[in-house]
């Protein structure tokens, strides 16, 4: 295991300030591997988030192949520079496809789930740390939120739907292609069945493709309402008020859900936890492709109170 020792300012605190903190890089299992970054003192009072991506071939860092914004290696960063341990892992998939192994129709959301235990259950083992904090982004929030309700001592939601996800694509269609909703009500009526279908429609197969219709039908067993209320530890929601693809809506929707959860609304913050003035989508798009662009230091101090609270 390689060790990197890193300098870097401290975002809250004493103007001037530098905080050391180690880089390792830390295998879990043969499908899930990771980065733990760690202040560099640490002790039994020290904290573990561990930070969970969002769709698809995610990363470490919440990167994907030409959209790399590194919202997560920041976020990670800049918590341990707060004195709380953080591990970013790349998702199972991200392994799968280097190996070679990877096959669509195989996967399931509880896959997902599995592995977000194994790494809270790998880190607990060890006995290092005071409390294992879940922080997930987007599509990571659901995953998550179900993985705390035995694996965790408190829970944060970035960016995470508070509908099932066939209420979110029914949503997209209506605004994106309104001809083909009645067409996505369908299908998704038998992949919430259980059931899988012959794709007819070419122009589906970016949603309903046969190889990830499995893979939607685990996922829509969830739905986010009915899961953050199983939840009996303390509950961070955070949204960012110019998130286009999860508006501060559905955190509204999960705080209903839960009413003694924590809601914050971070004023410009968009999806990749960037600042950003403007609703435009080309802007966004744009901005969420620029790794260099630091993440709001609002996001931290939110999460750092919070844990700090525990």
């Amino acid at each position: 295991m390689k060790k990197i020792l890193i300098l870097a300012l401290l975002i809250f605190g004493k103007t001037g300030a530098q905080e050391k903190m180690t880089q390792q890089e830390l295998d879990v299992n043969s499908l899930l591997k990771g980065t733990l970054y760690s202040p560099d003192k640490t002790s039994k009072n020290t904290d573990l988030a561990i930070i969970i991506a969002g769709s698809g071939p995610t990363d470490r860092n919440g990167n994907q192949t030409g959209l790399e914004n590194n919202s997560l290696k920041y976020l990670a960063q800049s918590l341990a520079q707060n004195q709380i341990a953080a591990y970013t892992f790349d998702k199972r998939i991200i392994t799968q496809m280097a190996q070679g192994t990877l096959s669509e129709k195989d996967l399931s959301f509880e896959d997902f789930i599995t592995d977000v235990k194994a790494i809270a259950q790998y880190f607990k083992a060890q006995k290092k740390y005071r409390k294992i904090i879940l922080i997930g982004h987007s599509e990571g929030s659901l995953i998550g939120m179900v993985a705390a309700q035995t694996q965790a001592d408190a829970y944060v939601s970035i960016a995470g739907p508070g509908r099932p996800i066939d209420e979110v694509l029914i949503e997209q269609i209506q605004k994106q292609a309104p001809s083909m909703t009645a067409e996505v009500k369908e299908d998704l009526e038998i992949l919430k069945k259980g059931q899988t279908f012959e794709l007819k429609n070419p122009a589906m197969g970016i949603l309903f493709r046969e190889s990830v219709q499995p893979y939607m039908i685990s996922w829509l067993k969830y739905d986010p309402r009915k899961e953050i209320q199983k939840l009996k530890i303390p509950v961070l929601l955070i949204n960012g008020s110019r998130d286009i693809q999860v508006p501060a809506s559905d955190a509204a929707l999960l705080k209903t859900a839960k009413p003694d959860a924590q809601l914050k609304i971070i004023d410009n913050m968009n999806h990749v936890f960037k600042k950003i003035t403007t609703d435009d989508m080309m802007a966004n798009a744009t901005l969420s492709s620029q790794p260099q662009v630091p993440i709001m230091p609002e996001l931290t101090l939110a999460i750092n109170e919070f844990i700090k609270s525990l």
